[in-house]
Formats: C-alpha cells, sequence, structure tokens
C-alpha cells in the first residue's frame, strides 16, 4: 500500500479534496440556490421538483462519496495515521465522514420513499419525507463537511 500511496500521491490526494469538495459544494448549491428556487411553486409540482432535484444530486455525489472513502483508507493505511501524533484528529475526522455517510444514506432512503409516495399522490407522505432533508440533513452534512474540511487542511500540514 506504501509503495501505491508513494506512486499515486498527488492523485490520491487530489481525487480525495475533490471528493469532499463535490459532496460538500453540491449540498451548498442545492440548499441556498436550488431549495431557493423552489419556494414559489406549491403542492405536488414542489413535491416532485424537489424530489427531483435529489436525486439528482445523490446520483452524482454517490461515486465521490465512494471516492472520499476509498482515498481516506489508502492514506490513513499508507501514512500510518492512526498511529500518529495525529491520530485523534484522524479519528475525528472518519467519524465525521461516517456520520455524513449515515446521513446521505438516510436522505436517499427518504428522497426514495417520498417518490414512491408521490407517485401514488400520497403528498403529504412525501412531504414528510422529503421536509427533513432539507431542514436538517443536508444543513447538518455541509456543516460536518465544512469542519472535516478543515481538520484535513489542518492535517496536511503535518505530513
Amino acid at each position: 500500500m506504501n509503495e501505491f500511496f508513494a506512486e499515486y500521491q498527488v492523485a490520491i490526494i487530489f481525487l480525495h479534496v475533490i471528493s469532499a469538495v463535490v459532496w460538500v459544494g453540491g449540498m451548498i448549491i442545492m440548499r441556498f440556490a436550488v431549495h431557493y428556487s423552489f419556494a414559489h411553486l406549491e403542492g405536488a409540482e414542489k413535491l416532485q421538483r424537489t424530489s427531483h432535484a435529489l436525486k439528482n444530486l445523490f446520483m452524482l455525489v454517490l461515486p465521490f462519496v465512494l471516492t472520499l472513502l476509498a482515498t481516506a483508507l489508502i492514506m490513513s493505511t499508507a501514512m500510518g495515521l492512526h498511529f500518529s501524533d495525529v491520530s485523534a484528529i484522524v479519528i475525528v475526522k472518519e467519524a465525521i465522514w461516517f456520520i455524513m455517510a449515515l446521513n446521505f444514506a438516510l436522505m436517499f432512503y427518504r428522497r426514495t420513499q417520498a417518490e414512491k409516495n408521490i407517485k401514488i399522490a400520497e403528498f403529504a407522505k412525501a412531504k414528510a419525507y422529503l421536509e427533513p432533508i432539507g431542514k436538517y440533513m443536508v444543513p447538518l452534512n455541509i456543516l460536518l463537511g465544512t469542519v472535516a474540511i478543515y481538520l484535513g487542511v489542518f492535517l496536511s500540514h503535518h505530513f
């Protein structure tokens, strides 16, 4: 693993950083641009567009989430981060990304359930599935992702 990382270090770090940027940036755009552009819509149309936009976002960021995980594992193993002076920060960063991934999976599930309810005209149920995504879940991942990116920058100055 060490030789692989040494050979492809720049590419691995780039993929890690761009994955974090796309994931967190995508959520920021969704919450603060797309979300407000749907404010004038009402009822079924708003739910349909919101569900569709979330589906597009989730399909876009999913490969980046997986890439982030893979590159984190490569870097952590190859650099021995769990056995370094900054191991506590590494563990916190890993915990943050883990929580974000769980939250992402839950958002993915909720959006899928909302779409099923939209198709059968159960709009109140669809709204109940979608509403927490924009109000709480995406903002939580934005906050956590921003902290994780900061910790990554901090860690980059120690190696």
